[in-house]
């Protein structure tokens, strides 16, 4: 062999930080340099020895791990992130950001070099916290060989690297996550994000409530529009509603950047709205104006909101894309209060919810023949209709009329994300144009990847007729976009159901467990907890269940559910129906 040879392989690269290494060791460089030693000692150490890595190098707080299987690494990151360190109550916490490449390496003595390295050591500080970034290239070669939950984290350019990289990301709990010490501000390295708090009604009247959460999530809808910046949901955001909120801690918990908050005063025809832009991390007031003027001027008001809102988080966004931005203007504040009424009904599986939503919605569109979201609401709430199992006297009727709200929608609705994907998913669902109906979420997830609705949307329709793992990938995006609060129940309904599909009763009652917790209501979140404890053999759970699904849904049938959940790849459904069949649900 001559003596230039150079010895390259394949290895997966693990590299390693300290989060705010430089501010602890300027606070206690003594405790800080012991809390580091333990850390080595107890966990770092013995979790790469465990999973047969190799340490490379420690570059201070820094550290390089080779491992011949890719699976060794990110089973080694995971168990990092998710040991506590207790070495000492009083000693500064360890929080490690973690990234892994897989790729080609060249050895020299000890040490390792090359592209694979390289990748992995710009990708460490793309990791949240306590989180694990990785490479697609690792997530590929994962793929039901590892128990966790990524999320995609789209194309990014790394510095020195010619070509984008696509990214995964596994993030910290967000219990433990909220129980960082490391400041909002130290997260450098991800996008703007900005949470919308519950505008408090100013009225004096209880009845007006509607009105200034419709307002806010209009807002909402308007700023999670712009890909430079992430929008948390109204459904996470929302928890908040009613409490004494210190802007920092929501900031904290919901894991942002930015707060809007404010004030609602309505009173007949005259309004009044406050709002104020807040920075997450010093609670400083960067911008804050007020409104009065009528109703009639509620829409130029939250315009001018999410114009300021918006040069203030993205100040490159130009006055034209703010403009192109804006949702269609509702003619009459008449139906625009109708609609504002009935959005509490897309939230909840009972029929005499839907059935007052819908009488709402069509008050709306009676008045606005052709407002595409009025028109997609009133698709949304036939759809449920159609879906839950539950028996409709007019079902031909109110298919016709679905389908004639869908072509409207999207005829007046072109370039609006919620339009596509509302109608898409009716489309698979309900009309069972399979093929039209995803090619209309892809659009819509193109248009804004940042909606929270248009998200659950991918997912359901990746896991009745597309792929499981985009559905998986579709559910987590949301569940980030939503991290708490009501709406996530879709998406983790949606987890269950996978899981449920996979064969995986014990994950899918975790996931359905989440589900109820964030709206004991949802029927489909019913079927999955009765069908995963029947297969599981638990029956007299799984009936205790099926009698507080007939409770609120008298009617529902294996049939009804059948016929309502329309699957283009059957064996999407049909692990669902077995157990409900198990369990004892009526067949007809």
């Amino acid at each position: 062999m001559s003596d230039d040879h150079v010895d390259r392989r394949l290895a997966a690269i693990l590299a390693a930080d300290v989060v705010g290494y430089s501010r602890m060791m300027a606070t206690d460089e003594t405790a800080t340099l012991a809390a580091l030693k333990h850390h080595r000692q107890s966990v770092f150490n013995p979790a790469v020895a465990s999973h047969n890595g190799r340490l490379v190098k420690l570059m201070g707080d820094g550290a390089l791990v080779q491992f011949d299987s890719v699976v060794d690494a990110v089973n080694c990151a995971l168990a990092l992130q998710s040991l506590a360190d207790h070495a000492d109550a009083t000693s500064p916490e360890i929080v490690l950001r973690i990234g892994i490449n897989l790729g080609d390496v060249t050895y020299d003595g000890g040490d390792i070099y090359g592209d694979g390295v390289n990748v992995a050591a710009r990708l460490e500080p793309l990791a949240e916290p306590g989180g694990i970034c990785i490479a697609s290239i690792v997530k590929e070669s994962i793929v039901g060989r590892v128990k966790a939950l990524f999320d995609d984290g789209g194309e990014v350019q790394l510095k020195n690297i010619d070509r984008p990289i696509h990214i995964w990301q596994w993030r910290l709990p967000r219990s433990k996550a909220a129980e960082s010490v490391v400041p909002l501000k130290n997260v450098d390295s991800m996008r703007p994000s900005l949470a919308v708090l519950p505008f408090q009604n100013m009225s004096g009247d209880v009845e007006q409530e509607y009105f200034a959460d419709g307002v806010v999530e209009d807002i909402i809808t308007a700023l999670s529009r712009f890909r430079s910046f992430a929008v948390i949901a109204r459904n996470s955001s929302f928890v908040y509603k009613g409490r004494a909120t210190d802007v920092r801690q929501a900031a904290r918990e919901l894991g942002v950047r930015y707060v809007l908050e404010g004030s609602i005063r309505r009173a007949s025809t005259r309004l009044r709205i406050t709002a104020q832009l807040v920075e997450g991390a010093t609670g400083a007031h960067l911008w804050a104006e007020h409104y009065d003027g009528s109703t009639e001027d509620i829409f130029d008001f939250q315009d001018r909101i999410t114009e300021s809102v918006v040069a203030i988080v993205e100040p490159h966004i130009k006055s034209a894309e703010i403009a192109r931005s804006r949702r269609e203007r509702p003619e009459s504040i008449e139906a625009y209060d109708l609609y504002l009424q009935a959005m509490g009904s897309f939230y909840f599986s009972e029929p005499d919810r839907n059935v007052s939503g819908l009488s709402l919605i069509k008050g709306a569109i009676a008045l606005e023949p052709n407002n595409a979201i009025y028109l997609a609401s009133g698709v949304m709430l036939l759809m449920q209709r159609a879906t839950l199992g539950w028996k409709l006297p007019n079902a031909d009727d109110e298919r016709t009329l679905c389908s004639n709200y869908i072509e409207r929608a999207l005829s007046h609705g072109h370039g609006d994300a919620t339009v596509a994907g509302i109608c898409g998913n009716a489309l698979i669902q309900y009309m069972r144009e399979y093929d039209r109906g995803f090619e209309l979420i892809r659009q819509a997830v193109a248009i804004n990847p940042n909606n929270l609705d248009v998200v659950n949307f991918a997912g359901v329709a990746s896991l009745l007729c597309g792929s499981l793992d985009e559905a998986v990938t579709y559910f987590l995006r949301a569940e980030r976009l939503s991290p708490n609060g009501l709406g996530s129940h879709w998406n983790l309904t949606g987890l269950a159901h996978v899981e449920l599909v996979r064969g995986n009763c014990e994950q899918a009652l975790i996931w359905a467990g989440r589900s109820m917790a964030a709206n004991a209501y949802y029927g489909p979140c019913f079927w999955m907890l009765i069908a995963a404890n029947a297969r599981l053999g638990r029956m007299e759970e799984a009936r205790r269940h099926l009698a507080n699904l007939l409770a609120i849904s008298p009617e529902v049938t294996v049939a009804s559910i059948r016929s309502g959940q329309a699957a283009k790849n059957p064996d999407r459904i049909e692990p669902v129906l077995e157990g409900l069949l198990l369990a004892g649900m009526p067949e007809v």
